[in-house]
């Protein structure tokens, strides 16, 4: 009898090597396949390397652990799919003055997709990760779940997944703590030390951001004015790409209280500063839909709202609007939501879809879908 095809994404991080070690013991074919998105890393060096220097995708390492449990594994070149999809997409957000999350869209258009389309090329069954997120239920009736250990679950990363790929994938450390998962790591002789995870983004340099914009030759970035919420000119900011709402620090105007970005304005080539209660808003409506939960879609509904990775969800309200928009009513008010971020919704620990935070506005000023015809 056969045993079950699995391809299984390989960053040379913990997480996926162990998951390699879980399914091969759980009795998968495992395939491992390394997806190299950014810098080229020379294998030789890569596991002598302490972790702050090695690149997000530690070749070496995925190999070293290949060779271990004896499966096959091959490096796939998607620096270019990486480069328009994520990295073009991170820059013009930041021209246009908005926040972007590029480790949502790398799972949206590269890696989770890339790894799809290897599986079917190679008529392998199943695409595994190393992902803290799990797949729950059966049949047609399969949701996306956050990872059982609450302080790395990285279902906010996945909201943008098919809908389509739920009963292909697989998480085999979802369900595990992750002080288990180094547990299991020693076993693969995988020094904690050395392996631990980074929280930057993978190819910006110690989450300096600005000095990445900085060396894009394409970004336009023209000074402006610093106003505040009258109009009043406070000084001068160095381009619109380089400030996003709720920021304090590297704004160089001293006027005898901290103030805060509020908006970016790209029109105006505008900032406009002030204090930090002036921040919170209940109200924001979010685009670019990917509902996992078509009911979301028809009336509103009462979710738990995650609008940034590090900030626990908020109970809120979501109202279909026209056009594929939404408006999400906060129970609380939040602080410096920003236009490109995601907001996610849950029902308790399932992912019920989400989307791009567009504006942040009052409601009386939208105009919410008719009801269907047909309900």
């Amino acid at each position: 009898m056969s045993r079950p095809t699995v391809l299984l994404g390989m960053s040379g991080g913990v997480d996926s090597s162990v998951a390699a070690l879980l399914l091969t013991r759980q009795g998968f074919e495992v395939h491992g396949v390394t997806l190299q998105v950014w810098e080229h890393e020379n294998e030789e060096v890569a596991a002598s390397k302490r972790w702050e220097e090695r690149g997000c995708c530690k070749v070496g390492i995925a190999r070293y652990v290949a060779k271990q449990l004896n499966i096959p594994h091959e490096l796939v070149d998607s620096r270019a799919q990486f480069r328009t999809a994520v990295i073009d997409d991170f820059v013009a957000a930041y021209a246009n003055g908005t926040t972007p999350n590029p480790c949502v869209r790398c799972n949206e258009r590269v890696k989770l997709r890339q790894l799809i389309e290897l599986a079917d090329s190679k008529g392998i069954s199943f695409v595994a990760t190393g992902h803290y997120a799990h797949v729950d239920g059966s049949g047609d009736h399969l949701s996306l779940m956050k990872g059982a250990d609450t302080r790395k679950d990285q279902s906010y990363f996945l909201y943008r997944l098919q809908a389509s790929w739920l009963n292909r994938l697989l998480f085999p450390v979802g369900k595990m703590q992750k002080a288990d998962v180094w547990k299991e790591a020693a076993t693969l002789g995988l020094p904690e030390e050395e392996m631990r995870e980074s929280q930057e983004i993978c190819f910006v340099s110690h989450g300096d951001y600005r000095t990445f914009l900085q060396e894009q030759p394409d970004l336009q970035a023209t000074p402006g004015n610093f106003v505040d919420e009258t109009g009043a000119t406070l000084g001068t900011h160095e381009g619109i790409p380089f400030y996003t709402p709720g920021q304090r620090r590297g704004l160089g105007v001293a006027t005898g209280q901290r103030l805060y970005v509020q908006r970016v304005q790209p029109a105006t080539n505008t900032v406009i500063l002030g204090p930090e209660e002036h921040l919170l808003s209940s109200t924001c409506t979010v685009k670019d839909l990917n509902i996992l939960d078509p009911r979301l879609l028809t009336a509103p509904s009462l979710v738990n709202c995650k609008v940034r990775y590090a900030t626990p969800p908020s109970p809120a309200t979501t109202i279909p609007l026209a056009a594929g928009r939404m408006i999400v009513k906060f129970s609380r008010p939040q602080r410096a939501l920003s236009p490109g971020q995601s907001a996610v919704f849950y029902d308790g620990d399932r992912v019920l879809g989400g989307g791009i935070i567009d504006t942040i506005e009052p409601t009386s000023s939208l105009i919410p879908m008719p009801p269907s015809s047909s309900t």
